[in-house]
């Protein structure tokens, strides 16, 4: 196994698990809290989504699929909107999370940045790792920590999704 079949095989796993996660959710329940301050599905995704995309496109000097395929004005949000979630406070949170009004939606943007990702990193040899991809670091970020970051991120954004769908689930029965 190459390390980009072992990143593709690891952002595999991030889209399984967002697939199975928003898979048959009304917008409600993409945008139900566990409490007035929690992260719901939908922003989670939208905010993993956002992280994959804007980073491994930075990291490879290409354009986010969110600007180039104009996915803001999709979810109904302004056109010019590059945010990615970070720091966003609870009502900032709420905003997002009413605009992923589908699963479907969601689900759509996911895969056009996977595909974008799994394209970008398959071509990928263990020399282009150690690329310097943003110098604002100190130490500067290399393309592996970048990407590892990325995935790391992801995950844990995912898992929360997912945590947050069966609350709501188990509710529901």
């Amino acid at each position: 196994m190459t390390s980009a079949d072992l990143l593709v095989d690891a952002f595999g796993r991030i889209r399984e698990t967002v697939s199975s996660t928003v898979h048959g959710l009304r917008p409600a329940q993409l945008a139900y809290r566990i409490d007035a301050d929690a992260n719901p599905v939908g922003w989670l995704v939208w905010h993993l989504t956002r992280v994959q995309d804007d980073h491994v496109a930075a990291a490879f000097a290409v354009p986010q699929v969110w600007s180039r395929d104009e996915w803001a004005g999709r979810f109904g949000l302004p056109a010019t909107s590059t945010e990615i979630g970070y720091g966003h406070t609870s009502r900032q949170v709420a905003a997002v999370a009413a605009a992923v009004c589908s699963a479907e939606l969601l689900a759509d943007y996911h895969e056009a940045a996977y595909e974008q990702t799994v394209k970008l990193v398959s071509g990928i040899t263990d020399a282009d790792l150690e690329r310097v991809v943003d110098t604002s670091w100190n130490p500067p970020v290399t393309l592996a920590v970048r990407l590892v970051s990325v995935i790391n991120d992801d995950m844990q954004h995912a898992g929360q999704a997912a945590f947050v769908r069966g609350v709501l689930l188990r509710g529901a029965s």
